[in-house]
Parts: C-alpha cells; sequence; structure tokens
C-alpha cells in the first residue's frame, strides 16, 4: 500500500487556498529548512521509503512534511492531538502536496486513537514522532512490525521520557533520536518559541492583562525557563514550582519566587504547568486557589492539570470562550481552564513562530537522514545528533539572520590545544 491508498480525513477541503498561503508563509520564515530540502531533492535520501509522522498538523509541521516528501519519502501525516490541528492547512497538504492528512480539530480521542491506527497499517519504514504515541502503540500492540522499521525521531521532552523508559527497560525495538536533545532544539524551541506561543495562548484563549498578575509554572525547564522569562516580561509576578533541587535554586537565583504548588496555590492568578508529569495541579490545589483562578498547560498530554477529577467535582461548567470554560466548585468559587487542559499555545493560539521551529524540524530533517544513513549499523537506543549537526544548524541560521561572527586564528587553535602554555 502507498499513501495514494490513504483516503484523507479532514474537516474540508475547501480551506486548502488559506492552507496553501500559511504554510509558503511559514516557509520563508524557515531558511534552513528550506536549505536542507534543496539537498535532499538532489540526494533523494529517503526514496522508496514509508514515512507516517505522527505530529501537530500546523503550517510549521507542513513544511517538515514537504520537505520530507521532496527527499523521497512517502508520508501519511497524523495529528498528534486532538485539538491543535490547522484545518486548512491539513487542506493543503491534501490538495497541493498530495500528502494524506487524518486529522482535524475537535476530533474525538477515540477518532485520535484510530488515526494512530491507520498510519501504523500504513507499515512505516520510518516514523517522526511528537509525543511517542505510534512508536508505543507499535510496541505494546503491534510488536511483530518493529522488524522492518529502520527507525523514529521524537520531537518532544515527553516523547523522550517514553523512549527512556523503554531503553531503560531494554524493550525498544529500533534506533530512535531524541530532537529535544539537541541544543538547536531545546535551547530555542522550547525557551524562545513556548515563552511566546504559551502566554499568547493565554492571552487569546481569556483575554487578561498579564501585568500585575501572579504567575504559577510548574516545571523549570527550558520550556518553564522560557514561559517565566516571557510572564516576567509581561509585567507579572512569578512564582515557580519544582521538584529538581538544581532547577529551583536556578529559578531563585533568577529571581522568581519558589515554593510547593500547595503554597503557590493560595496566592496565584495563572497556572500553567510545563512539566511532562500527570496531576501537577490536583484538586487539592484547585480547592485552595482564589476565585477566578486561571488553570492551563503547555506540556504535551493534557493530563498535567486534572480536569477529569475537576468535572467531576464541579456544580456547573460553562463555557465562556471558546477555549475557555468555568468551572463552578461546591465551595462557590470558580476556576478557569484554558483549552480544556490541552496544549494552550497550540489549542488557543497557533503554537511557536516559524522562524524557532526552522531549527527543530532542520533537526527532525536531519535525525531522519541520520538514522537512514546509517540503517542496520545503530543499536536499539535513544541517540542525539552529533555536535556537529547541531553547529552546522546554528551557522545556517546565522547566515539567514546576517549576523557573522570571529573565527580563531591559527595562534589562537594553537594555544587551545596546547597543556605548554
Amino acid at each position: 500500500m502507498n499513501s495514494t491508498m490513504i483516503k484523507p480525513d479532514i474537516k474540508d477541503i475547501n480551506l486548502a487556498e488559506q492552507g496553501k498561503n500559511n504554510i509558503e508563509w511559514a516557509m520563508k520564515d524557515m531558511p534552513v529548512l528550506m536549505k536542507i530540502k534543496e539537498r535532499f531533492i538532489k540526494e533523494q535520501p529517503f526514496k522508496g521509503l514509508k514515512l507516517s509522522a505522527c505530529v501537530h498538523v500546523t503550517k510549521e509541521t507542513a513544511a517538515l512534511c514537504t520537505v520530507m516528501k521532496a527527499g523521497g519519502a512517502d508520508a501519511v501525516l497524523i495529528a498528534s492531538n486532538p485539538l491543535s490541528t490547522q484545518d486548512d492547512v491539513a487542506a493543503a497538504l491534501v490538495k497541493y502536496w498530495e500528502i494524506p492528512v487524518l486529522g482535524y480539530a475537535g476530533e474525538s480521542v477515540e477518532t485520535y486513537r484510530q488515526h494512530v491506527k491507520d498510519a501504523i497499517d500504513f507499515n512505516p519504514d520510518i516514523v517522526i514522532d511528537d509525543g511517542c504515541d505510534i512508536v508505543a502503540t507499535i510496541h505494546a500492540e503491534r510488536p511483530e512490525l518493529a522488524s522492518k522499521i529502520i527507525g523514529s525521531t521524537e520531537e518532544t521532552t515527553t516523547g523522550i521520557i517514553r523512549l527512556q523508559a523503554l531503553e531503560a527497560q531494554k524493550e525498544l525495538k529500533f534506533p530512535a533520536v531524541g530532537v529535544n536533545t539537541s541544543l538547536t532544539k531545546h535551547l530555542y524551541d522550547n525557551r524562545y518559541g513556548t515563552g511566546q506561543s504559551a502566554m499568547d495562548g493565554i492571552m487569546r484563549a481569556a483575554n487578561i492583562l498579564i501585568a500585575g498578575k501572579t504567575v504559577v509554572i510548574s516545571g523549570y525547564g527550558w520550556c518553564g525557563r522560557g514561559c517565566a522569562l516571557r510572564a516576567k516580561a509581561l509585567g507579572a509576578n512569578v512564582i515557580v514550582c519544582e521538584v529538581e533541587p538544581l532547577k529551583a535554586l536556578e529559578a531563585a537565583m533568577e529571581g522568581y519566587r519558589v515554593m510547593p504548588i500547595a503554597e503557590a496555590a493560595k496566592v496565584g492568578d495563572i497556572f500553567l504547568t510545563v512539566t511532562g508529569d500527570i496531576h501537577v495541579v490536583d484538586l487539592e490545589h484547585i480547592y485552595s486557589m482564589k476565585d477566578g483562578a486561571f488553570l492551563c498547560n503547555a506540556g504535551h498530554f493534557d493530563h498535567e492539570v486534572n480536569v477529569p477529577d475537576l468535572k467531576k467535582e464541579a456544580v456547573e461548567i460553562k463555557r465562556i470562550r471558546p477555549f475557555l470554560d468555568e468551572y463552578k466548585l461546591k465551595n462557590g468559587k470558580s476556576v478557569y481552564v484554558l483549552a480544556e487542559g490541552r496544549l494552550v499555545n497550540l489549542v488557543a493560539a497557533e503554537g511557536h513562530p516559524a522562524s524557532v521551529m526552522d531549527m527543530s524540524f532542520a533537526n527532525q530533517a536531519l535525525g531522519m537522514e541520520f538514522i537512514v544513513k546509517n540503517k542496520g549499523k545503530l543499536e536499539h537506543k535513544l541517540y542525539t545528533l552529533p555536535e556537529s549537526v547541531d553547529k552546522e544548524i546554528a551557522r545556517l541560521k546565522l547566515e539567514s539572520m546576517g549576523i557573522e561572527i570571529d573565527t580563531l586564528t591559527e595562534e589562537q587553535q594553537k594555544y587551545l590545544n596546547s597543556w605548554n602554555i
């Protein structure tokens, strides 16, 4: 079976023209990925290979998929989140790039899971994952397919955590590249992309002023750092909640208040989770919050805020705006949940800007090329791309920005490589 035999499952093909405009607009701000595309067209590194991609269907990920197809891949795309799909982009990929897309905004969890199965039934040679859903499902339900798969790339921290668990248990059945561990991914995408897009999502969903509010950020990884940085820049008083001593210490030395979530719950106005864990904001915390507190999440899965238990406990749930729901509690207070607890930056906004995803998706494309070029040579492990790849991506990005840097003189190079000074 090739991709032409797969029937797309999208919202409306008539949205394709607008989607094409958006994809082409994103491509203009992704010069590194476009340079890689030029080379892929000539070299065809994925010729004859079937690709199943499970990523957020946005104009930026669409650009990545077109690059993979330009490199010879027979590609199928499914949405990695039931609410983040940009329906016009999905339509454009189907109509103008002939890439079948299975995903539309608002699809049910059951439909999403069926799309994961459809992507697996495509019998791919290579997999691009965002959250490890395709890879985890293959390992749990279709292990007989693993021997055909050359390898996978993973975009997110959450997905890497799942891959690390598979590797630690010696259950990983093919090599994988953790794109998020590349410096040109997590130092930029996670920090500047998530920081900006999360604040954008909060403001679009609720139309509230950030200045003067107390923003509580759970998790001080690179995403949390970025969210704290942007919230502070907008005038917020920032509190950080952490479980790792080193990260908590860093947050304190950056000037943020650091405390347990049980204490922060009493004083926060806006709560944003970016941990990759479950029930970071739980029912007991919600009950101690101020009347009118806002709850949102920028971690991959919608487990971080315990919305299911909140739904059971609420005496009334009211839709205020498209991505803003009021939950009235038994104690007479109300809290507001943004984007149903899913990724607020992708559900209520448009995700990261193209210019920062340029580096992330350059890593995705080169990560997949690394796996294919080394077919049969890699262990069933989680890999990080070589430092030389990171540096080349950074060099190309600087070049596209019109920025020049110094180079070492022969004397300086000799000095740095000498022990006898």
